[in-house]
């Protein structure tokens, strides 16, 4: 089946509230490879159970649709579905334990053309459960790399600014365990070409590569860890482009720029030269 224009974008979506706990964010953190070095008193604020900072992004695997494109109603190829973006704007600071609520639409349905692929955006605005309050906004772009074609389509949204020219101001090395992630898919993400090689052969990977988000959450770290490492609330905004895949025991190599509360960076497969991420940009304050 095609994808459908008017289906997908009236796509329905239940409203949801989710509750998470401080061990849910020390986990959440711990997967992105905080607390390797013991004595580094910023990280085990994130990684203690006493007065515990929340890594900002993790507000990305709480609330979540799920594998919603797996449905044959949509007409995604979904083995060929790839993470193209993920934008997050943060309203509120992100607490460590909370209950959300999270209400989720498809904003665009973009035609990139036959054999070219599609974007599907979906906008998902979370808000503390209890007092309403808005608690951050964020666009998932998917690339369905099967499914251009189809006609009718919405305009994409507007491009992420390249990074600057020139040598980076700041450089980040994030080391990854090979078992990294099978250790991601503990925050939710279950999608196999995480786990099986043979799903992430069937989507054309020689191996399991890791998460898209696993990278965004270690790229945040190392802005939080440059720009604001003991007030992640100055965190406003972070936002980037899939680039290419990373895999388990790869070295991240975060390069930043910074101009005011604009942050610019992109990152790097350091052992491979291959830019993972790029297009990266947050406000800090």
């Amino acid at each position: 089946m095609a994808i459908q224009y008017e289906r997908l974008r009236n796509w329905h979506f239940d409203d949801r509230t989710d509750r998470y706990s401080t061990q849910d964010s020390i986990l959440y953190a711990l997967t992105l490879g905080y607390g390797s070095q013991p004595t580094d008193e910023e990280d085990l604020r994130f990684v203690y159970e006493q007065d515990t900072l929340a890594v900002p992004t993790r507000l990305a695997v709480v609330g979540a649709p799920g594998a919603w494109t797996a449905h044959p109603d949509t007409g995604i190829d979904w083995v060929q579905l790839l993470h193209g973006e993920h934008r997050m704007t943060f309203h509120a600071p992100v607490g460590a334990q909370a209950a959300v609520t999270s209400k989720t639409r498809v904003a665009r349905v973009v035609d990139k053309g036959a054999g070219k692929g599609a974007l599907v955006v979906t906008t998902r605005d979370i808000f503390d459960a209890g007092s309403g309050q808005p608690l951050a906004s964020i666009e998932h772009v998917s690339f369905c790399r099967a499914d251009g074609g189809f006609g009718l389509g919405d305009e994409p949204l507007a491009p992420l600014p390249a990074v600057p020219d020139g040598p980076p101001q700041h450089t980040v090395l994030i080391p990854s365990l090979p078992q990294a992630a099978l250790l991601y898919r503990l925050n939710g993400d279950l999608n196999p070409i995480h786990a099986l090689p043979a799903m992430a052969a069937k989507a054309g990977f020689d191996r399991p590569i890791l998460h898209g988000l696993c990278t965004f959450g270690m790229a945040a770290r190392a802005l939080l860890k440059t720009c604001c490492p003991t007030d992640p609330a100055r965190m406003r905004s972070f936002s980037v482009r899939f680039s290419a895949p990373m895999y388990p025991g790869e070295t991240l190599r975060v390069e930043i720029w910074r101009h005011a509360t604009s942050v610019h960076f992109r990152a790097v497969a350091h052992e491979r030269g291959a830019v993972v991420l790029n297009n990266g940009i947050a406000i800090i304050d």
